[in-house]
């Protein structure tokens, strides 16, 4: 009877996850909470997602207004006590805190394109009808004209990607203290 094998490799992780350790800055900071007519405009974060600085010492989601000047880390996976069983699953809610890896090697998802090992990594500030599986605010590994930022301190560790879009990239220096 031929041997079988389940699966050609392993996965890279979960989005969020630290793959190596050896000099990695992780900062705990609130996730911005706006309160208007009784209700949240600030998004959740989920696990591996870019994070900015904001001047009152919180982090909100990188979005269009995301640059590479107040881009402040990646949100890193928690094991959370449930406050609510029905949000936060997978994600930071406003209010809580959130720990961000500011330097360091961590698990995200790459939407767009193929890393390469050292290569560029960008992230989608606003969205093109032409790459359906662009998502502003998350990481790819193409430019994608003015619609893309490049973060100058982020490169792709090895250029491989798993079958779920899963890639290590590295954080180089710090951006925001």
């Amino acid at each position: 009877m031929p041997g079988s094998a389940i699966g050609i490799e392993m996965n890279y992780g979960y989005p969020g996850s630290f793959t190596r350790s050896i000099d990695t800055i992780i900062t705990p900071r609130t996730l911005k909470s706006i309160i208007t007519n009784d209700k949240e405009t600030e998004d959740p974060v989920a696990f591996g997602e870019p994070v900015i600085l904001n001047a009152d010492n919180t982090y909100s989601r990188f979005g269009s207004e995301g640059t590479a000047a107040n881009f402040a880390g990646i949100a890193l996976r928690e094991i959370k006590q449930a406050t609510d069983y029905y949000t936060g699953a997978g994600n930071y809610i406003p209010g809580e805190t959130m720990d961000v890896m500011e330097r360091g090697t961590i698990a995200v998802k790459c939407n767009n394109g193929t890393p390469t090992a050292g290569g560029k990594v960008y992230i989608r500030i606003s969205a093109n009808g032409t790459i359906p599986n662009g998502v502003v605010g998350q990481f790819e590994a193409a430019a994608d004209s003015t619609n893309t930022v490049e973060i100058t301190n982020l490169r792709w560790k090895t250029g491989k990607i798993d079958s779920n879009k899963v890639a290590e990239v590295t954080i180089l220096t710090r951006v925001n203290p």
